[in-house]
């Protein structure tokens, strides 16, 4: 079992080495399924799906393309996110164009009282911490964070 005091004499070995990526991996997985249960129980909300809230939120009524980049998602996945919202009560579609396939998506006032009062993504509490380093240190975590996504061949994905 890895010591994780992070000293060097803690990963003296490269098997200790990477006992040590593997350990801090599964801990930020953790992290966030937590957060996720957290939300799920709490508020009856996926992470993507407060992420959606949290955008109307902050940018007001938009058409679901616009979400989708808000939130760094496919439009195809935000098309199930929005079904399950309005399901909830939490958001409804308007057409007001005459175009039917044209809509925007507007919080209700449930929607808008849970994204007053829920809490800030996780992704709050990384972005928060990477402004406190220097660059130079943020560019070594992108380039190693970088380096596992091509091991795992996962470059290529887009972020769900």
């Amino acid at each position: 079992m890895p010591n994780h005091a992070l000293t060097e004499t803690a990963l003296e070995t490269p098997q200790d080495r990477i006992k040590e990526i593997i350990y801090q991996i599964r801990r930020l997985m953790q992290a966030g399924e937590l957060f996720t249960k957290e939300l799920n129980k709490t508020y009856q909300v996926s992470a993507p799906q407060l992420h959606c809230l949290l955008a109307l939120y902050e940018h007001g009524p938009l058409p679901p393309s616009q979400i989708a980049r808000h939130i760094m998602v496919k439009s195809s996945t935000v098309t199930g996110i929005i079904d399950r919202l309005e399901q909830k009560g939490l958001v409804s579609r308007l057409r007001n164009s005459p175009d039917r396939r044209v809509i925007t998506i507007q919080l209700t006032e449930g929607g808008r009282e849970l994204a007053k009062n829920a809490p800030f993504p996780i992704q709050h509490k990384i972005v928060d911490g990477l402004k406190k380093l220097p660059e130079k240190e943020i560019k070594r975590i992108i380039l190693s964070l970088s380096k596992l996504t091509q091991m795992l061949d996962v470059q290529d994905l887009e972020v769900e």
